[in-house]
């Protein structure tokens, strides 16, 4: 249970103030250049088909809305694998995230800032699509370096709602050789099945509150007025329709 509940501790929150002070853990691609699986990075992208709405702009309230809230607050991350602390009293860009991984039964603090925020129409025609999303660098101390970017993506002609997340990423120095011998086994697993689990949960998620489930908020700590704990659970979620299931 203590372990369970480490996030809720002064020292995470300690941990999660002293992001500041941390520079992204990797130097900057510049000019022409970017990552490949050739010069030793990732390279990862994920989409899924959320749901559908009207064609045309975003419906108040519907999907693609709802949709965004979620992945703004972090609430789509699935969390056995990951859970994060922020401050709710920060703007989305630039806000510092303390990211607590598991896998192989431990537990590890990495830290992340989110460096750009999407909100735009992309293309023209029949080939807009409403675009909103985010995206995160790693910061020194963090496990990996790279950028991850979730977007949730609605196509104005055919009314699709999609979740989309792509990056690049590879691992960081790590001076601790057990540490380093257990990412190299179990890191890049469990990084791809964060992909498809967090896909699965914003999913039903999605379709929970459009079948009249209350919308998840934010956890806040307990003696803190502006720390927050993401993902919140929501126990017994119902699987989401087989009809808008994507590949």
């Amino acid at each position: 249970m203590l372990r369970e509940r480490r996030l809720y501790r002064a020292s995470a929150v300690a941990a999660l103030h002293a992001l500041s002070d941390r520079k992204v853990n990797y130097g900057p691609l510049t000019g022409n250049r970017v990552p490949t699986w050739d010069s030793g990075w990732h390279v990862d992208s994920l989409c899924r088909l959320l749901a559908h709405e009207p064609a045309g702009d975003p419906v108040r309230g519907g999907p693609w809305e709802i949709a965004c809230r979620l992945v703004r607050d972090y609430q789509f991350a699935e969390p056995a694998i990951l859970r994060a602390l922020y401050r709710t009293d920060s703007a989305l860009l630039g806000r510092d995230m303390l990211l607590e991984g598991r896998f192989a039964g431990l537990r590890f603090d990495m830290g992340v800032r989110v460096t750009s925020v999407i909100d735009e129409t992309h293309g023209s025609g029949e080939a807009a699509s409403r675009v909103w999303g985010w995206a995160y660098r790693t910061l020194q101390g963090h496990l990996e370096q790279g950028e991850l970017t979730y977007k949730v993506v609605k196509h104005l002609r055919t009314g699709a709602v999609e979740f989309r997340i792509s990056g690049y990423s590879r691992r960081a120095p790590m001076a601790n050789p057990v540490v380093r011998a257990g990412f190299a086994v179990f890191g890049r697993g469990t990084q791809l099945r964060f992909y498809r689990a967090s896909a699965r949960r914003l999913r039903r998620l999605l379709h929970a509150e459009l079948h009249g489930a209350p919308p998840l908020t934010a956890e806040i700590l307990p003696g803190y007025d502006n720390i927050a704990l993401a993902p919140t659970p929501r126990p017994h979620l119902p699987p989401a329709p087989d009809g808008d299931a994507a590949g």
